[in-house]
């Protein structure tokens, strides 16, 4: 790949190192007001998917409004050219192409994230076998394998583990076949996407995830040449094909960094304009943004966000259109700075509170009571250091650090960049004090 993160058009001390413990690992915040305008990026939550479904086919793949400077898309990159992929990213275009069919074992000795067990998926479907490391990315409690276990062998893999490594194979391909989800699994929809569209015959996958970025991997495999019908959350029907084509495809935008920047502006008292906003996908917790204090105007793919104020949010996670649970880190940053007590329900991560003791040390208080995560606002939030146990969480701390008095350390920061595109430079560009140091 012809990129990395130091080639970006950052300062030098915006750099962060992924995964190192070093003093530009540092994130340092300081009371700021968000003013101005900004262009939400290609969506990880969906390039992610797009880059391991581009195994399925030895064409050209050439994918626009690409992240180029996303950690977790970097790895995935990574990973592609160790299978013989060739990677070349210009500007926000990524062009991928094969010289050979790519080996069926991924050995990769850098960062796993989850993505691997769908490069599984796609290795089993397009060449009958696959292996590849455990998967890493944000510790969120109990995230098993075993749903995507179950639709590999629906399909007609073998799937067993070997130390540290998931093996599948299927040596005379998969087979079309009916797959009942036991819970909405984002990750097992999108498995069952890839693998079903290189398997003989049709896959019936019965209550799948429906949200946004399924859609838009829908869309781009039934480009590729499957034939896939959605029939709402009740079910997904796969019609696989001999083999797929190359196309090129625009990246949707990032909903996790719209609403990211949308309550920035409004715990800061900001006055920004957001470009590439995907309002149509974050109908319901615009509902619940405007209901706690956020005066947000949609117009076409414009959402301008004037000066409000924080009011105490209460919400439960769910599956799509309702709240992802990504979000309710954010919703807590929100609820911290408002007056009165918030309230949160996360339905799929029932661990995903952890973050509320680096907020303890900002001055919020809260405790967890019967699965229920109760946040007392204040309008005495301070600096202090702290720590990014996540992506999501390390984002609702930076924001914390906006609105708080005195500096705020942010420590593994680089779990931030793993999601967000530029995310310093265009929280600078907005007027953020915001820089990496010691």
């Amino acid at each position: 790949m012809n990129t990395n993160i130091a080639s970006l058009n950052l300062a030098s001390d915006d750099v962060v190192n992924e995964g190192s413990t070093s003093a530009s690992d540092i994130l340092h915040v300081e009371h700021s007001r968000l003013v101005g305008e900004v262009r939400v990026s290609g969506a990880k939550n969906s390039v992610l998917r797009l880059l391991a479904a581009s195994l399925l086919t030895s064409e050209r793949i050439v994918l626009h409004n690409y992240p180029a400077s996303l950690l977790d898309a970097i790895v995935h990159v990574g990973m592609l050219e160790a299978l013989g992929k060739t990677c070349v990213v210009t500007g926000d275009t990524l062009t991928i192409e094969e010289a050979a069919v790519p080996p069926s074992d991924l050995e990769w000795q850098g960062r796993s994230i989850r993505n691997t067990l769908l490069i599984l998926g796609a290795l089993v479907a397009r060449t009958g076998a696959g292996s590849v490391p455990m998967p890493g990315g944000c510790d969120l409690g109990d995230r098993k394998t075993d749903l995507h276990e179950m639709v590999l062998t629906r399909l007609g893999a073998r799937v067993w583990y070997e130390g540290e490594r998931l093996f599948a194979e299927a040596p005379n391909g998969l087979t079309g076949a009916d797959i009942v989800l036991p819970m909405r699994s984002t990750g097992a929809t999108e498995n069952a996407l890839i693998a079903a569209s290189l398997a003989r015959g049709t896959t019936r996958l019965w209550n799948p995830h429906i949200r946004p970025e399924i859609l838009d991997l829908a869309r781009f495999l039934e480009r590729m040449g499957a034939k896939i019908t959605v029939y709402g959350q009740e079910s997904i029907e796969i019609v696989g094909a001999e083999q797929l084509d190359g196309i090129v495809h625009r990246v949707m935008p990032d909903n996790m960094e719209a609403m990211t920047w949308l309550i920035g502006s409004v715990i800061t008292g900001g006055d920004i304009e957001i470009h590439d906003f995907p309002a149509s996908d974050l109908e319901v917790p615009l509902i619940f943004l405007r209901e706690s204090g956020a005066k947000v105007f949609c117009a076409g793919d414009t959402a301008i966000v004037r000066s409000g104020r924080a009011y105490p949010v209460e919400i439960s996670t769910g599956p799509y259109p309702g709240i992802n649970s990504d979000m309710q880190p954010l919703f807590a940053a929100m609820g911290a700075c408002a007056r009165g007590e918030s309230r949160i329900v996360d339905l799929r991560f029932i661990n995903r509170y952890a973050y509320l003791e680096e907020f303890a040390k900002m001055g919020v208080a809260s405790d967890v009571r019967g699965g229920t995560a109760h946040i007392q606002g204040t309008s005495a939030i301070r600096g202090a250091d702290v720590r990014a146990l996540d992506l999501r969480a390390g984002s609702a701390l930076s924001l914390l650090g906006m609105v708080a008095e005195g500096p705020t350390r942010i420590s593994d920061a680089w779990q931030i960049e793993r999601g967000y595109d530029q995310f310093l430079a265009k929280a600078k560009a907005l007027g953020a004090n915001m820089q990496y140091g010691g």
